[in-house]
């Protein structure tokens, strides 16, 4: 690899981004879900042939980082000496590399005159994947099979088209099989987009540099990593965070990191985090790793590559019977997006006193989830999936900024216009929370307010929110921002709704949700 010209592994690097790039922009152009059109609640990536990251899109953080693990625990059950051109395969298991199961994954081989050389991997949030609730939230689920439809790896089509049988099979279990079946074709494009590239990048550059070039990237971005961690102090340092709910008696579930840094290698130890809880609220230790690989790339404070080769210094432990490590039966759809957040909160709390200029003060580290699920006379549905953000968190030198995501999200609000065309709702406000954020020297940025009144005659709600009772932390002595509120007015009434629900609303109903407030950093200038 010392032969390698520098530049064309460069050239490569750019060019595998690049089809990460285009495959997401296939997605979010041809998909029929406005959860993917719009939000993109999608990510693509690249990998070896030994299922390495090599190249991903500017997705969604949480998906990509789970995708490190996603095609090598595949090969452990689907040998690559099975695959062959032209196949696809659809999974959602969480114990291939997963993360909840609405994240349906497609993987493509890449084969150049016979040989595997890489795989094409698209995955996507399906709205609904079937369960015991429309959209496949059920807060109070006991384990996976009341949450969804379980896929397996299975061929979803090959040289001859669409495996027409599996494709079927996956359509009879979901709510919305139109909405399914153009999002798995769209899935299918994106991955015979980025083969053509790869295809591209091999003709132009001759097939054993394309290889040989993506073993160097993993070993470049391992000798960054190294760097980065050797410039932290060597020590032992102990951070918490904590779910607004889930253990005994809806108490607090905590989530607990002990880092280690010896060296260029770091050990996040998570094994003190809660047992297993009895709601969705539960994760994959696949999620939780790449929490700590996303909150690893912020604490080096470069901007490196992300790669299978970054993960070399890093040792990530977790606990058979955890929240972060319950078992593949165990309800996880939460797991995803929320549980994953407070790992990152706890990783940068152990971290505060240490490297401060690095770091945000707390914000909206939820998915801030309200999943409408509307029955049609055909007995049909349509699902409509929005997050919303809040108030970042203020950092040593600058205020938060106002209605925003961070960390491991990186998806859009569904625009008013499209939800009042496609749904029988109605966008009755969208404003800033003014007041929201928490003060400080910097002060946390205002959160979102976004009112949604139902104009069918009924529907079914989910709600997904944590800091709804623990809000965003000041870091430094800056004071907390505000929590999350989600209120129902039925009738003229006014009650407030729990972070983590299902209910059935009526014709005429409003839903209003206001986004928590980003915390403060430093202490507050005294009052004049």
């Amino acid at each position: 690899m010392s032969t390698l010209d520098p530049f064309v592994v460069e050239v490569i690097r750019h060019g595998l981004s690049a089809a990460a790039e285009e495959m997401s922009l296939v997605m979010t152009r041809s998909a029929r879900s406005p959860l993917l059109r719009e939000a993109g609640d999608l990510s693509s990536a690249i990998m070896d042939a030994a299922g390495g990251l090599v190249g991903q899109g500017r997705d969604i953080p949480i998906h990509l980082g789970a995708m490190c693990y996603t095609v090598p625990e595949l090969l452990k059950v689907y040998p690559a000496a099975t695959m062959r051109e032209g196949d696809a395969i659809v999974y959602n298991v969480g114990a291939l590399g997963g993360n909840h199961l609405n994240d349906v994954k497609v993987a493509r081989p890449v084969f150049v005159d016979g040989r595997l050389v890489a795989f094409a991997l698209s995955l996507a949030h399906w709205p609904d994947v079937g369960g015991t609730w429309p959209g496949s939230y059920l807060a109070k689920a006991v384990d996976t099979f009341q949450e969804a439809i379980r896929i397996p790896p299975l061929l979803i089509a090959n040289t001859d088209g669409v495996n027409r049988p599996v494709l079927d099979f996956i359509l009879a279990n979901v709510r919305d099989p139109v909405s399914c079946e153009g999002d798995l074709l769209a899935q299918l494009a994106a991955t015979s987009a980025a083969e053509r590239r790869i295809h591209e990048m091999c003709a132009q550059h001759g097939t054993d540099t394309f290889v040989a070039a993506m073993a160097r990237l993993h070993d470049l971005s391992e000798a960054e990593m190294r760097a980065a961690i050797a410039d932290l102090p060597d020590g032992t340092y102990e951070g918490e965070d904590f779910l607004d709910d889930g253990g005994p008696d809806d108490a607090p579930s905590r989530i607990h990191v002990r880092i280690e840094i010896r060296g260029d290698e770091a050990t996040f130890d998570l094994s003190g985090s809660a047992d297993r809880v009895a709601t969705f609220c539960n994760t994959t230790p696949f999620i939780a790793r790449s929490a700590v690989v996303y909150a690893a790339r912020i604490l080096s404070g470069r901007d490196m590559q992300q790669n299978a080769g970054a993960l070399r210094p890093l040792t990530i432990l977790t606990r058979p019977g955890s929240i972060l490590e319950p078992g593949w039966k165990a309800a996880v759809a939460a797991g995803n997006h929320e549980t994953s957040m407070r790992v990152v909160d706890a990783v940068f709390r152990a971290m505060e006193n240490v490297i401060p200029e690095r770091l945000s003060a707390g914000g909206p580290a939820t998915s801030g989830l309200l999943a409408f699920a509307e029955p049609l006379p055909d007995e049909s549905w349509r699902m409509l999936y929005e997050v919303h953000g809040g108030g970042e968190g203020a950092r040593h030198d600058r205020d938060g900024a106002p209605a925003t995501r961070v960390h491991l999200a990186n998806t859009s609000n569904t625009p008013a216009e499209v939800i009042e065309a496609n749904y029988a709702i109605r966008v009755e406000r969208q404003s800033i929370r003014r007041g929201a954020g928490g003060k400080g020297r910097h002060v946390g940025g205002d959160g979102i307010v976004r009112s949604y009144r139902v104009l069918a005659p009924s529907m079914w709600l989910t709600t997904c929110v944590e800091r709804t009772k623990i809000p965003p932390y000041g870091l430094q002595g800056g004071e907390a921002g505000a929590p999350y509120v989600i209120t129902l007015e039925r009738g003229g009434v006014v009650s407030a709704l729990p972070g983590k629900a299902n209910l059935l609303l009526e014709a005429g109903d409003l839903v209003t949700i206001e986004g928590c407030g980003g915390g403060g950093f430093g202490a507050p200038p005294p009052s004049s």
